[in-house]
């Protein structure tokens, strides 16, 4: 039980120490993440890449050699191809080929001294030396290529820098033999052996390579002759000196079979036996030789079969190691100090505008709205604190503006008491001027009196905004009835309400403000009867009022004008301030225009159609209601 009751302790402890820490300073957790974001990933790196990194260097010296190796072997095998193209180009010349066939002897018995031909001044000479002269002009244009003979079957040749060594036959030296063997495909043979011709520059046979091809008569399958061309070794040694590997690798070239065709000056090894090399066409081994451990890293040219190989001191890699190694202890010190010294300032950078930001919220939370922050930082605090400036702006000028509003609620409701008392003396009086009239036999007094009556309780409402479409329609019909009075015939008006209309409310004083504007700026400006139609309709879930006239309409320009101003009717009010002008005389429209999205919002209100000339459509645009909203109803829905 002791045991368990220790046990149950430190974890209390624990837990204790966890949350001493939650509360610690922000400065102070600051420093611990940047300390555990910094400090310790570098440390696991620094032990993984010393773990992986002779693994990883050995893997890409491996592949970048052979990648290295593969780009030797392509500059190879295209020096390769052109003296291919080249064999195909002596090939195809008229010249060599009446030579091939015999029609061209070469005299090789006339030979001069230094085994150079004088030329004759038959035709038959002429075209011997207008063939060398074309082997000479590839030797101009690739300087690399030492020499070229051209061999018949017949033993004759001709060259431009090659001469036989004895009076022997050509066709019975093995270079020939071996490209009658291949039956004219192009054949590498490397450094020249035991032949019987030789140049007048007398290259060494280290100092050349040799590649031949059989001329095929292509009828009788017959060879008809060979041609033989030395290249220089340095073309081989142009792709591959330059080339080292770490300190005291390089690259070298053998043959299929393993012999050297070119290999530096002191070099690591003198030779690789074919007996080491893998059966693939590329790969790497490590071999002792000479008391020292080397690596080989091979690859094989598809073209030529030779092979181009790699070699270095397998120490040289552990040599880049140990340099990784060195820097990487280098790294871990600078990032440590590096992060210790950073985690300290980067925490007291943002921990201290933060203590003086929240000192500033204290004094505004006890009612001190004049404190400010005024650090110009571009960081996030810095964001930070220019917004509580404007939020304690913000709310000062919603104090200001609140205190403003509760004056002018007061004054509004002082001047709607005072108000209520006149429409009730201009019922009475109505009323009694309605009686009078009746008395009187004056009928169409009593009449327009009755409907001015109705026309101002209407608009009363007993105070509401919102009130029965059937009442709207019954104030519109006063003011209609009042304006038939006035124009009699002139005015002919239509009213029509649906019946899923008939059950709905609206706001009051929509209709009359766009009626007379149509009264006075449409029918009253046409000659002759005009005709007003209002209509009352339910289309997708709105509540669609429109009226229409026949009366002058109105100019593009105005049409364009009002419609913009009904996008901000308050604004427009404002600016017209209730005068004349094109913003004065529709002061009613935008007054509904206004008071509809206020209430209910921009996807109500009133479009506009005209044209100048076929009078004027107005529609408006007013949601579905179903009895008064309550004044928590911000949406305008129904209720």
């Amino acid at each position: 039980m002791i045991i368990m009751r220790n046990k149950r302790t430190t974890w209390r402890d624990k837990w204790m120490q966890w949350s001493r820490f939650s509360d610690l300073p922000l400065r102070y957790k600051l420093s611990v993440l940047f300390l555990m974001v910094g400090i310790l990933p570098s440390i696991a790196l620094g032990i993984l890449v010393n773990f992986t990194v002779n693994r990883i260097v050995d893997k890409q010296v491996t592949e970048g050699t052979i990648q290295l190796i593969g780009k030797v072997n392509q500059t190879l095998d295209n020096d390769m191809e052109n003296l291919q193209n080249i064999t195909y180009l002596i090939g195809f010349d008229p010249k060599v080929k009446r030579f091939l066939d015999g029609s061209i002897s070469a005299g090789n018995a006339g030979m001069a001294e230094g085994g150079r031909q004088q030329p004759a001044l038959d035709d038959k000479n002429a075209e011997l030396y207008a063939i060398k002269q074309y082997l000479q002009g590839f030797t101009t244009l690739y300087p690399e290529i030492a020499a070229i003979l051209v061999v018949n079957g017949s033993g004759d040749y001709v060259s431009n820098e090659m001469y036989a060594r004895s009076p022997d036959n050509l066709t019975r030296d093995s270079w020939y033999l071996e490209a009658a063997k291949h039956e004219g495909l192009f054949t590498v043979l490397g450094h020249p052996q035991q032949r019987n011709v030789t140049t007048h520059v007398h290259y060494a046979n280290d100092e050349l390579v040799s590649v031949v091809r059989s001329f095929v008569d292509p009828d009788t399958r017959k060879v008809t002759g060979a041609v033989l061309i030395d290249l220089k070794l340095r073309a081989v040694a142009r792709a591959v000196r330059d080339v080292t590997l770490g300190k005291n690798g390089y690259l070298m070239v053998t043959d299929k079979s393993g012999g050297p065709i070119y290999t530096p000056e002191d070099p690591l090894v003198p030779e690789v036996p074919s007996a080491w090399i893998p059966g693939e066409d590329s790969g790497a081994f490590v071999k002792e030789a000479g008391g020292r451990r080397l690596q080989f890293i091979y690859g094989t040219s598809s073209f030529t079969g030779w092979r181009t190989i790699g070699v270095f001191e397998t120490n040289e890699a552990v040599y880049e190691v140990r340099q990784i190694r060195f820097y990487l202890i280098c790294f871990l010190f600078v990032v440590c100090l590096f992060g210790l010294t950073a985690s300290y300032t980067l925490s007291q950078s943002i921990a201290r505008p933060i203590r003086q930001l929240m000192s500033f919220m204290q004094k505004a939370e006890s009612g001190d709205l004049t404190v400010r922050y005024l650090r110009h930082r571009q960081d996030e605090v810095g964001m930070l604190g220019r917004s509580f400036n404007r939020m304690l702006l913000e709310i000062r000028k919603l104090i200001r503006l609140n205190e403003l509003r509760e004056r002018q609620k007061r004054e509004a409701e002082l001047r709607s008491l005072q108000a209520h008392i006149k429409p009730h003396f201009l019922y009475n009086t109505l009323d009694t001027i309605h009686w009078m009239a009746k008395k009187k036999g004056a009928d169409d007094v009593s009449d327009m009196v009755e409907s001015l009556s109705r026309l101002f309780r209407i608009g009363l409402s007993k105070g509401s905004d919102i009130i029965p479409i059937r009442d709207e329609w019954t104030h519109i019909s006063s003011y209609l009835q009042i304006q038939k009075t006035r124009y009699r015939d002139r005015l002919h008006c239509e009213l029509l309400l649906s019946e899923e209309a008939e059950g709905l409310f609206v706001l009051k004083i929509l209709l009359q403000p766009i009626v007379e504007n149509a009264i006075y700026h449409g029918i009253k400006a046409r000659r002759g009867p005009g005709h007003i139609r209002i209509a009352a309709s339910v289309e997708q879930d709105m509540l669609v009022l429109t009226v229409s006239d026949d009366g002058a309409g109105m100019p593009r320009e105005k049409l364009k004008a009002l419609r913009m101003q009904l996008r901000d009717p308050l604004a427009a009010m404002e600016a017209s301030g209730g005068e004349e002008g094109p913003a004065g005389r529709s002061y009613g429209m935008l007054n509904v225009q206004a008071r509809i999205l206020l209430a209910f919002g921009e996807e109500y209100g009133i479009s506009l159609e005209s044209a100048e000339g076929f009078g004027t459509n107005v529609t408006i645009r007013h949601p579905l209601l179903y009895g008064v909203p309550s004044p928590t109803d911000n949406d305008g829905g129904n209720s």
